[in-house]
């Protein structure tokens, strides 16, 4: 197996527990899908759908609704929330930078904290567009490089061996400026926003100890130093408890998040 295809590979058993988290999620997700304006009989495609809380919510308001993602996992709970729901998506298991969609299909193209994790950001973009018509929407939410989320995955990305050549680190999808260099002249009118959101938790180290279980880069993080090197292990943990505690009030760790809204041309 090549190196970017092994990278692939362990980001889709590292992502197959997220499950859990996804109460996290969902009002982001229904933030994200108003924030693009989705509308009733739209056709909406979400990249990196996971569990689905993004198609859902898209499928809820009337649109006509694809969700693609990585990990079969995380599809397997994408159909019960569909299900639950009572509405029709059409769920495939695919890779983010080879859309198994047609030249322009879809009105609305979506990714939530997902097409971030693509390793090669001009690959993913130019599919993500090359699916959207002519004056459709794409809207995604990605994790400042600056905040607790993006401070985070920096300090897993310190401790893990480094990525095949040309894997560019997931944050720096949620830096305004970078942003606007990948889609550059291929949109026109970007709009930023950042929301507010929560991570419940008792603490700190409970936040840290329920990422470890559900979180793809930190649940292979933990897998990998657990029995190889526990000293550095517990350092890494310390590190990611004094990160929580700075966002942690009554229960939850606050943090914001960046929305973009772009138009294809």
């Amino acid at each position: 197996m090549d190196p970017l295809a092994q990278f692939k590979q362990m980001q889709k058993q590292g992502w197959a527990h997220f499950a859990p988290l996804e109460s996290t999620t969902m009002g982001p997700a229904a933030q994200l899908v108003r924030f693009a304006g989705v509308t009733s009989g739209q056709r909406v495609l979400d990249v990196a759908c996971g569990t689905g809380v993004v198609a859902v919510s898209a499928a809820r308001l009337g649109a006509r609704v694809s969700g693609l993602d990585l990990t079969p996992e995380l599809l397997v709970r994408a159909r019960e929330n569909s299900g639950i729901a009572g509405v029709d998506i059409d769920w495939r298991e695919g890779d983010a930078e080879e859309l198994p969609y047609r030249d322009g299909e879809f009105d609305v193209v979506l990714s939530q904290f997902g097409h971030m994790f693509a390793p090669r950001p001009d690959v993913t973009i130019a599919g993500m567009l090359r699916v959207l018509r002519p004056g459709g929407t794409l809207a995604f939410s990605t994790w400042p490089p600056e905040l607790m989320i993006g401070r985070m995955f920096a300090l897993v990305a310190r401790y893990m061996p480094p990525p095949p050549p040309g894997v560019s680190p997931p944050v720096q999808w949620g830096d305004v400026q970078t942003i606007r260099e990948r889609l550059g002249a291929k949109v026109k009118d970007i709009t930023f926003d950042r929301p507010e959101a929560s991570l419940p938790a008792l603490s700190p180290q409970h936040h840290r100890w329920t990422t470890e279980r559900t979180a793809g880069p930190v649940l292979k993080l933990i897998e990998m130093l657990g029995p190889s090197d526990p000293a550095k292990l517990e350092m890494f943990r310390r590190e990611y408890d004094a990160i929580a505690e700075e966002y942690f009030v009554d229960n939850r760790v606050r943090h914001c998040y960046l929305m973009t809204r772009a138009v294809k041309p």
